[in-house]
């Protein structure tokens, strides 16, 4: 097992990376400060891992919550029902919420934690790729809005983080690709040598190889751990993290929740921005073919979706998070292995982009 911190003062938190750690209930009760546990999952991930988790807090009062599945339900309404379950089983204010899932679970029991009684402790038990490399750490919690993904939420760091490799081998291979997506914007944004890494090593991860998964899970959370720990409320360098991501979260919202995969519009979004990037003369042709090639093998979608206009896309990154005053921002690459975040967009540069990184073109 490796064991990474998350340095934020007080506020400090392990993430615990191994096998098997589901059945180890010491990791989770030394970070349990009460006797009674809410675990919150959804009804995909339930029969696979709750009752094993629950038999772990076998000395707790346990009250689960069971969510439907799918970036579909990330809405207010759904979120507030973890609420009935705390006041109906009457949980008080040394309670301690455990989210049991993927990014969804986990963005939602969080913002549930930050809320509940004004703020009480959570767990991030992450079982996807995904959420294990990106969602479950570094405290964004939320819920999406018609008209905005991720648009209502807080900061609030967890406990600890528990990446337990095992719980893998139950993911699909669309969600394993997805969380490759997260994986490759690490090495795009701040780590060259773990970009040589995955071209050298895609293969294996999307076996499933548990040696290969463990170490890209430990390399990306030290990343944004490094990260996080730097600019914890996304002031300036956190930005970085967002490679690809304000592309993606347009065709999310274009498209439907849950339609496409998060991983797979930020891998699109990663293609958009590093074309930008080639536009700018940041990167070579060359590099761009590299960056492109890499989210092929991974099975990830490097293309927007036909029926975007540019149009579309414009209204729709101005909603995005990443608008400041007014002004787009968007994070490109520097160079390889280098981000950062500008709003000085040529726009002709940005149109060619649209144009060329559609699924029709």
């Amino acid at each position: 097992m490796q064991v990474l911190t998350v340095n934020l003062d007080d506020r400090s938190y392990p993430i615990y990376i191994g096998e098997a750690l589901l059945s180890q209930s010491e990791l989770l009760t030394k970070h349990i400060r009460g006797r009674q546990v809410c675990v919150v999952t959804n009804d995909r991930v339930a029969p696979l891992y709750l009752d094993n988790l629950c038999a772990a807090l076998a000395t707790y009062q346990v009250s689960q919550v069971i969510l439907p599945d799918g970036e579909s339900h990330k809405t207010l309404e759904v979120w507030a029902g973890i609420f009935d379950t705390l006041l109906e089983e009457r949980h008080n204010r040394t309670t301690t919420l455990i989210a049991l899932g993927g990014g969804v679970v986990g963005d939602m029991t969080g913002f549930a934690a930050a809320c509940y009684q004004r703020g009480v402790d959570f767990i991030q038990m992450p079982t996807t790729l995904l959420s294990m490399v990106d969602s479950s750490v570094g405290g964004k919690t939320g819920v999406n809005h018609p008209l905005g993904k991720n648009m209502i939420g807080a900061f609030y760091q967890p406990q600890c983080v528990l990446a337990d490799i095992s719980l893998l081998s139950t993911l699909p291979a669309r969600e394993l690709s997805a969380g490759i997506a997260e994986i490759i914007k690490y090495g795009l944004i701040s780590d060259y040598d773990f970009f040589v890494w995955l071209e050298n090593n895609i293969d294996a991860l999307m076996r499933g190889d548990v040696s290969a998964l463990s170490y890209a899970v430990q390399r990306s959370c030290e990343n944004k751990a490094a990260v996080v720990a730097q600019d914890e409320r996304e002031g300036g360098l956190r930005a970085i993290l967002n490679l690809g991501h304000t592309f993606g979260h347009a065709i999310e919202t274009a498209q439907g929740y849950g339609n496409w995969l998060h991983g797979e519009a930020v891998a699109a979004g990663m293609a958009m921005a590093a074309d930008l990037s080639w536009r700018r003369g940041a990167i070579s042709a060359a590099e761009l073919t590299r960056i492109i090639d890499l989210l092929t093998r991974a099975n990830l979608p490097t293309k927007a979706p036909a029926d975007m206009s540019p149009e579309q896309f414009m209204e729709l990154m101005g909603v995005d998070k990443k608008v400041l005053d007014g002004r787009l921002r968007l994070v490109l690459l520097e160079s390889m292995g280098k981000a950062i975040t500008t709003s000085d967009i040529d726009l002709a540069m940005l149109l060619q982009t649209f144009d060329a990184c559609r699924a029709d073109s």
